[in-house]
């Protein structure tokens, strides 16, 4: 089965025999696959009416467990965002009543921000959507071909998750 990098690469060898582009061969299907992934999500994300941003900060707070609230600086660390964009990000979806905005009890100048049940509601239904939109994706694999594929990819994208800040 031939794909759009088979293509790619060879005209790259064709025009270019002195470079090594074996690299184009895993990268370039990484990048593709990447691109697929965005839109997947996307529409994932559309179907329950949320954007991809929403979706990042609704499951940061999900993923906490009971009350389902970080503060403002937790949630930049999770999302990588800058502190304005979060602050702009967190009033969006209060307005929508999505998350709250509540005391922190340990500082009294600090801010917590918490799922409410809707945020809540949103966040596992388009979870769950997102899932099988990647299960589609992933369908050509076997359970240990993903598994395998897994593994490789943790190698390659460990180095930069784990970079000191």
């Amino acid at each position: 089965m031939e794909d759009e990098v088979d293509r790619l690469v060879m005209a790259w060898r064709r025009e270019r025999p002195d470079l090594d582009v074996e690299p184009l061969e895993v990268l370039s299907r990484v990048s593709r696959l990447a691109r697929h992934l965005d839109r997947a999500r996307r529409t994932a994300f559309a179907e329950h009416s949320l954007e991809p941003w929403e979706f990042d900060v609704l499951t940061a707070l999900r993923r906490t467990g009971a009350p389902y609230q970080l503060s403002p600086g937790q949630l930049l660390t999770q999302t990588l965002v800058t502190s304005g964009t979060m602050t702009n990000r967190i009033d969006r979806l209060a307005g929508k009543g999505l998350v709250q905005r509540l005391p922190d009890p340990g500082d009294r100048r600090g801010v917590l921000v918490r799922l409410t049940e809707s945020g809540q509601h949103r966040a596992d239904e388009a979870l769950a959507g997102l899932l099988a939109h990647e299960r589609a994706l992933l369908a050509e694999l076997s359970a240990a071909q993903q598994a395998d594929l897994a593994g490789l990819l943790r190698q390659l994208v460990a180095p930069f998750d784990n970079l000191p800040e």
